[in-house]
């Protein structure tokens, strides 16, 4: 089934053809860029473009941050409950970078 406003979408796009709104744009005639995931394209470069990371980075990132307060804890029991988070994050980090793969 099409999009409810599918003519009207065409119709303001034969408009803007009709114009000239699309002549002499940035990259045209060009190849496009090569993508690794080209049904994804459009929306892993929004992400990267908007600062968004892969899940296992973010991860990784906490994973840094549990292992400085490691380092500035006495506690016993603080730094057993760090390095039990410490063991999970790594675990976490292992299956998203698999699935980023």
């Amino acid at each position: 089934m099409d999009h409810p406003l599918i003519d009207l979408i065409n119709q303001k796009i034969a408009e803007a053809e009709a114009k000239g709104d699309f002549d002499n744009l940035q990259g045209a005639g060009k190849p496009l860029p090569p993508a690794d995931d080209p049904e994804n394209a459009l929306l892993n470069r929004l992400v990267k473009e908007s600062g968004g990371v892969p899940e296992f980075v973010s991860l990784s990132r906490e994973l840094d941050r549990l292992r400085a307060e490691l380092r500035e804890t006495g506690d016993r029991t603080r730094r057993r409950d760090i390095m039990k988070e410490m063991s999970m994050m790594e675990a976490k980090i292992d299956i998203a970078r698999k699935a980023h793969r």
